[in-house]
């Protein structure tokens, strides 16, 4: 049918039950035909609603996600070592 936003801009410190009332929220609306995007997104809710792996349930797009960040530095590739007598 259409599309509800949330501004989550004026809620308070998020905690599990936030989340679980955004999810509660975003489930009714699904079952009568609408979408819920939420807006205005502090990055404390973002990280709670990523932790708790409700990222794409909830439509919250993460930042620095583990496929995009640098591959740690001074790792050696996997081969046989020159000098046996080392074991």
């Amino acid at each position: 049918m259409g599309t509800v936003y949330f501004d989550c801009g004026g809620l308070p410190r998020p905690t599990a039950a936030t989340i679980d009332q955004v999810a509660r929220l975003k489930l009714r609306a699904k079952r009568i035909g609408y979408e819920v995007e939420l807006r205005n997104l502090e990055p404390e809710l973002a990280d709670l609603i990523g932790f708790c792996g409700l990222a794409g349930v909830l439509g919250v797009e993460l930042q620095g996600q583990a496929e995009q960040r640098k591959q740690p530095c001074c790792i050696e590739e996997e081969g046989q070592l020159d000098d046996p007598s080392l074991f």
